[in-house]
């Protein structure tokens, strides 16, 4: 709006200014206002100080800048940090973190491993081990309140052992700088490349820090080079080491590339001399554990991860033993195992809890990698049904079982998918299902398969054993839709100093609590007591599942009619008494008078 002397006033917005555009005039309030808002919004690139708020799963530290969200990884509640903006997408901002200008409030634990800051493994070391668990309790709740209103949430039990409580590590050959002096330990924080020695590691035994130190420099001394990941060209790639915390039992796996012919031309032709020789410096180190076995394994993958492309012994075996709540466990290099094993037994006596009473029952383990939930529950239960992929843990399962004394377990090898196809096909049908999925969850179509299983009932308990809350609080979402409800919910702390939490819930198809009995006559439901065993939709699903026919609702009628099952009015019956109706053949009476049976309606 013009006023006297040609001079623009501050108007209201107009239509241009309404649609976002800009009006040109020098004096529009909303043409300023909108170019302050751009010059104030945070840019890719640019450098930024500001107080982290709150922590979130997995390892965020929240950061507000001019109203806009910032998620820095590694960055704790309540320090002042300076951090560079490098992502800005869809609403969604995360810096990396530079440098720590202030320490929180919460960081008062002074005696700290010499390689935090440096080595990515752990992120909470400076905070007292209550305030540990305090935040993951807290960031698990956060994840999971959203889905479950009014959460029955019963807290966080923590770790036996805050240091020293590791049972495995797989440490990397590599450099702590370009062209620098062979390193052997953990990837540098934020560094793909980079490794750092962590021979002063503190969430280990002291003896996994003497065989580090002793490979280290035993291939140091040869000037033996490491993989390149870029080049994939070098010959050192990993140390696994494993050593059990009851039997003190020790395997070590130094595993390599094949290519020989990139060590120094004196050593090239001896390759098993330079593996002798590695196995002889361990075996006169002097450990407070004993060295079960000395491996060698080699992995010519691209892939940075260890990988089993054949392994031979150097001393000993192959397999050590670790005990859990009575029960003996034979491991293997790369048989899954929880790290943490006095942490484990506080896992497990959990799920057993949650499981209840299991006398005469039938337990599905699914996702039982070497079987240890399973055979916890087999001494109190009637039979346990172990599913897993991955062969070699099956194997392992199988052999853990016998070691027992355990001959009610079975143990399958198998997609969860099409082993409970197999499994309803032979009629087996659990009281309770056990769920401890890899870290990313359970893929949508096997919750389905789960939780509203074709021709057999729904059961009546699930207890989800999770690693990692954010796929938890999806995969609980998905329950719901099938009629489940979480009852109990409990964090396990397996790993002390790191961001990292197990979580258990309960989940049930009914609360008795929330229930009354109430005895009702079946007519005043117009329902007989046959029909109220199975649907329609139920008996076609089983009779297709198990013999492989499709038979029709009317099929199914004149079935009930043989059985002297009474149909209600008007429902799959014919109208007219003169109306021709297809007879059912012999074998889909045969199917469907099984079905009956199998859903006690006969």
């Amino acid at each position: 709006m013009a006023g006297k002397g040609g001079r623009i006033w501050p108007c209201e917005p107009c239509r241009d200014c309404e649609k976002e555009r800009l009006c040109g005039l020098s004096g529009c309030l909303t043409a300023a206002k909108k170019q302050m808002s751009e010059e104030k919004r945070m840019k890719k690139g640019e450098i930024y100080e500001g107080i982290v708020e709150k922590n979130e799963f997995p390892d965020k530290g929240i950061v507000y800048i001019e109203g806009e969200r910032v998620a820095v990884k590694y960055a704790i509640q309540g320090q002042e940090i300076r951090f560079l903006l490098n992502k800005k997408r869809k609403g969604k901002n995360s810096g990396r973190l530079l440098e720590i200008l202030k320490p929180s409030p919460l960081e008062t634990e002074r005696d700290v491993c010499p390689h935090f800051g440096q080595c990515g493994g752990c992120s909470y070391q400076t905070l007292p081990y209550e305030a540990q668990l305090a935040m993951k309790a807290g960031q698990v709740r956060a994840l999971l309140d959203p889905v479950c209103p009014d959460l029955p949430f019963e807290g966080i039990i923590g770790s036996p052992l805050e240091r020293g409580y590791r049972n495995k590590m797989e440490f990397s050959f590599g450099d702590e700088e370009k062209d620098g002096p062979l390193a052997l330990g953990m990837h540098r924080r934020g560094s793909f490349y980079d490794i750092v020695t962590t021979k002063d590691c503190r969430i280990v035994h002291p003896d996994f820090c003497k065989i580090l130190a002793a490979a280290n420099e035993y291939f140091g001394e040869r000037k033996i080079g490491f993989y390149r990941k870029l080049q994939h060209i070098g010959y050192l790639r990993h140390l696994l080491v494993r050593r059990a915390v009851k039997t003190g039992e020790i395997l070590v796996d130094l595993v390599t590339t094949t290519q020989t012919e990139t060590l120094p031309e004196d050593i090239r032709p001896e390759e098993e001399a330079l593996l002798r020789g590695f196995s002889d410096r361990l075996l006169s180190l002097p450990l407070e554990g004993a060295l079960a076995g000395i491996l060698h394994t080699k992995n010519d993958s691209p892939a940075d991860a260890v990988k089993d492309e054949g392994t031979d012994i150097l001393y000993g075996r192959d397999y050590f033993f670790e005990e859990i709540l009575g029960l003996t466990f034979c491991i293997t290099p790369f048989s899954f195992f929880q790290t943490n094993s006095l942490g484990a037994e506080r896992l497990y006596e959990k799920v057993r809890e949650y499981v209840g009473e299991t006398k005469g029952k039938v337990v599905f383990d699914l996702y039982s990698g070497t079987g240890t939930i399973a055979q916890m529950l087999a001494p109190v239960a009637e039979q346990v049904v172990g599913v897993e992929i991955v062969e070699e843990a099956v194997g392992a399962a199988r052999e853990n079982a016998l070691q027992n004394g355990l001959d009610n377990c079975e143990f399958i090898a198998g997609d969860v998918l099409k082993v409970l196809d197999e499994l309803a096909k032979r009629d087996q049908q659990p009281d309770v299902i056990v769920l401890d999925p890899p870290r990313d969850g359970i893929h949508p179509r096997a919750i389905e398969k789960i939780a509203a299983p074709a021709g057999r009932r729904q059961v009546e308990k699930i207890i989800y054993v999770s690693c990692k809350p954010t796929s938890l609080a999806r995969d609980l979402a998905e329950f719901q839709k099938y009629g489940y409800e979480v009852e109990r919910v409990c964090c396990v702390d397996m790993f002390p100093g790191t961001q990292h939490v197990e979580s258990i819930v309960l989940l049930s198809k009914l609360h008795t609590k929330q229930n009354i009995e109430v005895e009702l006559e079946m007519s005043e439901l117009d329902l007989t007591a046959a029909e109220s065993k199975a649907t329609y939709a139920e008996i076609k699903q089983y009779v297709l599942d198990k013999y492989g026919l499709k038979v029709s609702s009317l099929n199914i009628a004149q079935i009930k009619a043989k059985c002297g099952i009474i149909e209600r009015e008007n429902y799959n019956t014919a109208k007219n008494e003169n109306v021709k109706q297809p007879n059912c053949t012999e074998e889909k009476e045969n199917a469907i008078k099984n079905a009956f049976k199998y859903f006690q309606m006969i």
